[in-house]
């Protein structure tokens, strides 16, 4: 009898882990499911002719002031991804980037490599930079540009849980590697088509490149939006 009870409860047991084992496989399944569903934008609207210049900074505020002047002179508007710790260090001219008119977006608040970093690390780095731009009562889009480019699921789930939109880009200037102001032109102004999203940084090489890639691409018909229109035209700013 006790060697039957014994049995019983070893069955038992072993139901119980079984059952564990398959609801935990069950839900890494489905998490793991709802990060792969989570996917980084690379181009804009494509029904429409419009590109979106975006500026990741976090460096070069000697050189923004320069970029600010050529945009105002073109009459067009840009999104600036803007890290944390460079809004906290040169808060006047985050205000002069929105008191021109262009979009302010997220770049983390200290530039680490976001792949390196756990789900809460990477929170962190987009609840930081959020906190100064309030002190800055600055608004921003809720939209962000992974420094490095880097997206993997720590950084997706993340930029998801708190309402952002993972921005990528569609043309690179490849400007931090200090090219001459007509290799940026010809890394972007063949492949320029609808929706195109266009990396830059606040480097010398872009600035004179600039006026020549405005008036090239205007002259071909296209429109300048901010990366939030051009994805959408449907999110909302925080203030």
């Amino acid at each position: 009898m006790q060697i039957i009870l014994v049995r019983k409860k070893i069955i038992s047991f072993s139901l119980i882990v079984l059952v564990l084992l398959l609801i935990g496989s069950f839900l890494h399944s489905y998490f793991q499911k709802d990060v792969q569903t989570i996917q980084p934008i690379y181009i804009g609207n494509t029904s429409e002719k419009a590109v979106a210049l975006m500026v990741n900074v976090d460096w070069g505020e000697d050189l923004i002031p320069g970029l600010l002047k050529i945009m105002e002179e073109k009459k067009v508007t840009a999104t600036f991804f803007i890290t944390g710790r460079f809004a906290k260090k040169y808060p006047e001219i985050i205000r002069q980037i929105a008191a021109a008119g262009h979009e302010i977006g997220n770049h983390g608040y200290a530039h680490p490599h976001p792949d390196q970093l756990s789900l809460e690390q990477n929170k962190k780095e987009l609840t930081d930079t959020e906190n100064v731009f309030k002190d800055l009562q600055i608004a921003y889009a809720k939209i962000f540009a992974s420094p490095y480019g880097e997206h993997g699921d720590n950084v997706l789930q993340a930029a998801n849980e708190l309402g952002y939109q993972v921005i990528m880009w569609t043309l690179d200037t490849v400007d931090w590697q200090n090219p001459s102001p007509g290799m940026i032109l010809e890394r972007i102004l063949p492949r320029a088509d609808n929706g195109s999203l266009i990396l830059m940084h606040p480097k010398e090489c872009t600035v004179q490149a600039l006026p020549d890639l405005i008036d090239a691409l205007q002259k071909d018909g296209f429109a300048f939006k901010k990366v939030s229109e051009i994805i959408s035209g449907k999110l909302s700013h925080t203030k």
